[in-house]
């Protein structure tokens, strides 16, 4: 038992020491030159931000990247809606987004439901106009899986799908998705690194200790939502820590030139 505990411990600090070299490495091949692009964050519930989009956040954040947040509800589905939307105005605060860069949509016709599809025109309008009215260069959302299943989670992705099949996306306007993993995967936590970096990607960030720590404490703004089975979230995600994205195809890499 005492060398099962020995070669965990040892593996855990190798992994620590593994992240901390990804992470260097892997902001300086992300930097993609000089110059900073207006980024927007697009996700459907307060705490979405935190609890699937740390890495993301905080990366760029750490970049000096403008990024700005659009939560298309309020969470509202038992009626916390209010309370929600100041849960997230304050975790986005502890990630290093001002609330000016904030904006949560209270739209009847995007309830929070795990069993509803969005109206994808609307859900298109929406970002669009946000994305024209604040020059925005790449949108970052969920992938076909929404992560979770999450059918809201999945509209974003359909709704940003459309504009770009339908080529309505400004020029120079890219979208990263973010990966889903099957659930032994999703609740590995930085155990699933070496998965996430070998694995066809074409972003890749990864928190340091530090951050992580940043990320458990904006998620904690959201009392309203810390269940017990969310507390278990924290601890063994590896969204936590880790996200890995993909261009919505691989001909948008040519916004990195």
């Amino acid at each position: 038992m005492f060398l099962v505990s020995v070669l965990v411990t040892g593996l855990w600090f190798c992994l620590c020491y593994w992240v901390q070299i990804v992470c260097r490495r892997g902001r300086v091949q992300i930097a993609l030159g000089s110059r900073s692009r207006s980024v927007l964050l697009l996700v459907a519930h307060p705490d979405d931000e935190c609890m699937f989009f740390a890495p993301v956040v905080l990366s760029f954040r750490k970049l000096c990247w403008p990024l700005a947040v659009l939560c298309c509800s309020t969470g509202n589905y038992y009626g916390q809606g209010k309370i929600r939307k100041e849960e997230l105005m304050r975790s986005c605060g502890i990630l290093g987004i001002p609330h000016s860069s904030v904006t949560c949509i209270d739209h009847r016709d995007l309830p929070d439901n795990s069993g509803i599809q969005w109206d994808i025109q609307l859900l298109a309008s929406i970002v669009l106009n946000y994305i024209k009215d604040n020059n925005i260069e790449l949108v970052i959302t969920f992938d076909e899986d929404g992560v979770s299943g999450h059918a809201n989670h999945i509209s974003l992705y359909t709704a940003l799908r459309h504009l770009h099949s339908e080529t309505k996306l400004p020029q120079g306007c890219s979208v990263l998705t973010l990966k889903s993993v099957n659930v032994f995967r999703k609740y590995i936590s930085l155990l699933d690194l070496p998965f996430s970096w070998f694995q066809s990607h074409d972003v890749i960030f990864v928190l340091s200790l530090e951050e992580y720590r940043q990320a458990k404490n904006a998620m904690k703004c959201h009392c309203s939502q810390l269940l017990w089975f969310r507390r278990l979230y924290l601890l063994f995600s590896c969204y936590m820590w880790i996200n890995s994205l993909n261009f919505l195809s691989h001909n948008e890499k040519s916004w990195k030139s």
